[in-house]
């Protein structure tokens, strides 16, 4: 059998075609459904130039026929390429003449802007959804088209997904993963759940769909035959509502999340059905995982440590919480975990991305002999399990994104009343770090508050990009060479400063 991603679905068709696959909402999927419309979706794409090896650019919101769009993919042989549904329409042109795809797929919430990209391109536009919009609608031509499968013989190395991270330069990076390599990551041990999901009901993910973690797991479900449960967006009523009304087993959630769920009434949902309720990504404090327990105390909470690169680098099983406080755990099978000379973590696995899109170079930087450089810096103890200590590179992770300060500084630029301004990431409890935008202002005006530049920055990034502080610094250290900014020493200013 091949490790496509076809294979998981298969097998659950195999087993039982009427369980549950997939909800959102009062929507739902069984895995026949889903299969009868991944083909159907195939057929369509391939009949508007989507070959395989093709990119297929899908920008759209929390949606079920988003499953099927990936599935599809998957059945016909090309690159299913989630864009952020909250990019502005500048932003989003950026990322599709990046990507060069073949056909571009949007709801009709991005209907307007995703027609004018598409011309841009040059390439077909399908919109789905209930009121007409702009572009072939992908639900009619679904409707018309057979719901056999279109037989594509489909390699397992070949690349099935990219997920779009940022670049050294503010510009997207696409990291390509093949069918293999994504099977590897979400079967038993490989991913979140070590061996079996305990329970009986499906998982609950509050990642988006153009997210790595999202397909993560969509695809951990589908492998232990459970549903995946989805909400529209990541706000503490739709994932509690979602664990209660399912009865789910899972629910994953990074720091950030877990404090808007704690934070809701304890009284108004059934939380008894969940076994695990795992975090990570970013910095997890031991009191979040006191009040996880607190609340939920049926279930085991596991740390988790991953990239979009590499996927599930290591676990910390609940067992192992007490015993190794701050730890992020050891190497998650089937990969292996070493510190280099200078303290990168280094992660060796089967499960490492082909490399970024059309970006040699950048691949080369973080992949070398098969080695993947996460730009984490670290320590193993003897007994191999993972502290982390720092970064290497300048990389903002804040809520389980990545940002790039470059993207935000280049969006910031003609701020008003600012003569210099610098971004870094300033490391926060809830969101592991938030960006932190540094301001020169003429005395005696004071600098913008958060909200003024938060507005300023609005159509030019993504929400999660926007400063959430604004620090007032008597300069920008800066190298005398080059001009470039001393992040370490401007973090230390920041320090001294009073937040605005």
């Amino acid at each position: 059998m091949k490790l496509t991603i076809g294979s998981i679905v298969d097998a659950c068709l195999w087993a039982a075609p009427d369980a549950p696959a997939a909800t959102l909402g009062d929507g739902q999927r069984s895995f026949r459904q889903l299969d009868s419309f991944a083909n159907q979706c195939a057929r369509v794409l391939a009949a508007h130039g989507a070959a395989p090896g093709d990119l297929v650019a899908w920008w759209a919101g929390a949606a079920l026929r988003t499953l099927d769009g990936f599935l599809a993919c998957a059945r016909l042989g090309a690159v299913f390429a989630p864009v952020n549904p909250a990019l502005p329409a500048e932003e989003a042109g950026a990322t599709l003449e990046y990507l060069q795809p073949r056909v571009l797929v949007a709801d009709d919430g991005h209907a307007e802007p995703a027609a004018v990209l598409a011309a841009q391109l040059g390439v077909p536009l399908l919109v789905f959804g209930a009121r007409r919009a702009p572009g072939i609608g992908l639900d009619a031509a679904m409707h018309s088209a057979s719901a056999s499968c279109l037989g594509t013989e489909v390699d397992d190395l070949s690349p099935h997904i990219l997920y779009l991270t940022s670049g050294s330069t503010g510009r997207p990076k696409g990291a390509l993963v093949s069918h293999r390599a994504s099977w590897l990551r979400a079967a038993g041990g490989g991913g979140t759940f070590s061996g079996d999901l305990d329970g009986t009901g499906g998982v609950v993910t509050a990642f988006p769909l153009y997210h790595y973690g999202g397909w993560s797991y969509v695809m951990e479900a589908w492998h232990h035959r459970r549903p995946i449960h989805l909400v529209h967006r990541a706000v503490a009523g739709q994932i509690l509502e979602a664990a209660a009304r399912w009865r789910a087993s899972a629910l994953y959630a990074i720091p950030a999340v877990w404090e808007r769920l704690l934070e809701a009434p304890a009284a108004e949902y059934d939380l008894t059905s969940l076994r695990h309720a795992d975090t990570g990504t970013s910095f997890v404090s031991d009191s979040l995982l006191e009040r996880i327990k607190d609340r939920i105390p049926s279930s085991k909470t596991s740390v988790l440590y991953g990239s979009t690169e590499a996927g599930r680098m290591s676990r910390l099983a609940d067992h192992e919480l007490a015993r190794h406080p701050g730890s992020v755990g050891r190497a998650a099978a089937p990969g292996a975990l070493r510190i280099g000379d200078d303290g990168e973590v280094l992660f060796r696995t089967p499960g490492l991305m082909q490399g970024y899109l059309r970006l040699p170079a950048e691949t080369a930087a973080v992949i070398t002999g098969g080695v993947y450089h996460s730009g984490d810096v670290g320590r193993l103890d003897s007994g191999g399990y993972l502290y982390l200590t720092g970064r290497t590179r300048e990389l903002i992770r804040s809520g389980g994104e990545t940002i790039w300060p470059v993207e935000v500084e280049t969006a910031l630029r003609d701020l008003p009343g600012v003569t210099d301004l610098a971004v870094v990431g300033f490391p926060d409890e809830r969101w592991g770090e938030v960006v932190c935008a540094a301001v020169v202002v003429p005395a005696p005006a004071a600098a913008p508050e958060v909200a003024v530049v938060r507005q300023h920055a609005a159509a030019r990034l993504a929400p999660y990009k926007h400063p959430r502080m604004v620090v007032s610094v008597p300069r920008i250290p800066r190298t005398a060479a080059t001009g470039q900014v001393q992040r370490s020493a401007l973090r230390e200013m920041i320090k001294q400063a009073r937040p605005c």
